[in-house]
């Protein structure tokens, strides 16, 4: 994943490698890559995207990790402080791993772009994260 900076926004950009043949008779393939650009949303704007994959920037309030509870989820408030987060970050214990530090201390008070699938839980908006790579600090 790549970002760019453009006024004031940024625009990440999956990349997805695909497998074409190459033209020529020897049959090998060759990868060439396919570039899709993530909707950048704002947060009131979550409920409609459930299902999409997009980036939201906002501040993260605070977070904690639950080493007791079942697979050990890492639980980050973003938009406003727990219980009133329109947004919870979820990070399993396998992503976690992947953190040079610990999200729910490397992150706080920090204004990030979170680029992932909305999906909801209680009724309420989540993003799970599989890589540090889907959090950037601005």
């Amino acid at each position: 994943m790549t970002s760019n900076y453009h006024s004031n926004s940024y625009l990440y950009l999956l990349l997805k490698t695909t497998h074409e043949k190459r033209s020529g008779s020897d049959g090998h393939f060759i990868n060439s890559v396919a570039v899709h650009g993530q909707q950048e949303i704002k947060m009131d704007d979550l409920p409609k995207h459930v299902g999409d994959s997009v980036t939201v920037c906002t501040k993260i309030y605070g977070g904690i990790f639950l080493d007791r509870s079942k697979d050990t989820p890492t639980l980050l408030n973003a938009g406003d402080k727990y219980p009133n987060a329109p947004l919870t970050v979820v990070i399993w214990a396998d992503a976690r791993q992947m953190f040079k530090e610990k999200p729910e201390l490397l992150f706080k008070d920090k204004d990030v772009c979170i680029t992932g699938k909305i999906s909801l839980f209680k009724d309420k908006p989540q993003i799970v994260v599989y890589s540090e790579k889907q959090i950037v600090v601005k």
